[in-house]
């Protein structure tokens, strides 16, 4: 079983990929767990499943249900203004073609879910340069957070879409919220319900045991090059929201599993909100922008279903080539794992989905593996 999803993963080898890890499940039951490859190549060491990877993105999913939490909790209202609760954040400017101006709109704490605040993924301005240079500086996760609201916005807020430092902020907010670091809250109301050890926001920076070997993948070379660090981790005490979480396969999927169900960790209700489509045309043209695919929205801080009865699924990717999917209809999680930037397999990864369906349902379905990738290098 599962001919059809074993093949795309050996594609993915054949790629060059040194290594994966994928767990399926099934109405609640694991009905494929399937790797190949070498968590360390040089060394030979082959995958064992217990690998920890950077999850990059796939980080944004536990943010967005952690600030849902406190939302159910009634602590704010999704259209209640960011800086009631983050002053920094009160006064912006925008870039517009006539220069840098004062924004007119405020940001709105769904802007940041959404990912239509007009933050942009700028992590190296000169100013915020300055700030991690201070003496002693570990980037404290609001005091950094407070940082970026110097940064112009890429647009008026809520008037389009741009993948950026939004759930970083998110971040921020919940520890505003809940009065506890972030660490300390994803791990107490996330992470130890679920049976999640292995999961954490602030992992030591250069501590890479147990980790599957990373690397980044040059386009134009064909080459792999070993690339240990995140850099979205600017600072030891700087938990990033949007791509600092660092799991394991098996913990990861305790957590899709926790969204399938509903009534675990948020309400189904909840959960249902989340991964429908929340973006207007504009919105949604800008999105094209980055995801191609007709068949998608997004949501609170997710891709969502959008039109086509062949994909009822929502979740996000990871940097690295992570791959999270959770398909409330046919019951059916999936996690993929692997440990490569600017992977040659960004766009083919997204296949799984169909694949995994297809061998689940006895089909047939033909992967353009020859697929290029046509869209710009991006973050997630």
């Amino acid at each position: 079983m599962f001919e059809q999803t074993k093949a795309l993963c050996q594609h993915f080898l054949n790629l060059g990929v040194p290594g994966f890890d994928l767990i399926v499940y099934k109405d609640g039951e694991c009905v494929l767990r399937h790797m190949g490859g070498y968590a360390d190549p040089e060394a030979k060491i082959p995958m064992s499943g217990k690998e920890k990877y950077h999850v990059y993105s796939c980080s944004k999913l536990i943010t967005c249900v952690a600030a849902m939490q406190l939302w159910e909790k009634g602590m704010f209202a999704l259209e209640d203004n960011l800086s009631d609760y983050l002053p920094a954040f009160r006064e912006m400017y925008v870039k517009t073609e006539d220069g840098v101006k004062k924004a007119k709109n405020s940001i709105k704490i769904t802007h940041l879910f959404q990912m239509t605040s007009g933050i942009n993924y700028e992590l190296h301005t000169l100013s915020l340069e300055e700030y991690y240079a201070i003496p002693g500086n570990n980037c404290p996760t609001v005091q950094t957070v407070n940082q970026f609201a110097g940064t112009p916005l890429e647009f008026e807020p809520g008037e389009g879409w741009k993948y950026g430092l939004s759930h970083d902020v998110l971040a921020a907010l919940v520890e505003v919220l809940s009065g506890e670091e972030f660490e300390a809250y994803v791990k107490k109301h996330i992470f130890e319900p679920l049976g999640m050890e292995h999961t954490e926001f602030l992992h030591p920076i250069e501590d890479w045991d147990g980790f599957a070997r990373q690397y980044r993948y040059d386009a134009e070379t064909g080459a792999f090059e070993p690339r240990w660090r995140n850099t979205y981790r600017i600072g030891s005490e700087y938990a990033s929201g949007g791509a600092g979480c660092t799991s394991t396969v098996e913990d990861f999927i305790k957590f899709l599993e926790a969204l399938r169900v509903g009534d675990v960790i948020l309400k189904k209700e909840t959960i249902a909100m989340m991964a429908k489509n929340h973006l207007t045309p504009q919105q949604t043209a800008m999105y094209r922008l980055m995801k191609k695919s007709p068949s998608e929205g997004y949501g609170l801080g997710m891709r969502t279903p959008l039109g086509d009865p062949k994909r009822t699924e929502f979740g996000w990717g990871g940097a690295a080539g992570a791959y999270a999917s959770v398909d409330p209809v046919h019951n059916v999680t999936f996690y993929y794992a692997q440990h490569v930037l600017t992977t040659p397999n960004r766009i083919l990864r997204s296949w799984l989905y169909d694949t995994i369906r297809a061998d689940l349902l006895g089909e047939k379905v033909e992967v353009p593996i020859e697929q290029k990738d046509e869209m710009p290098t991006l973050t997630y």
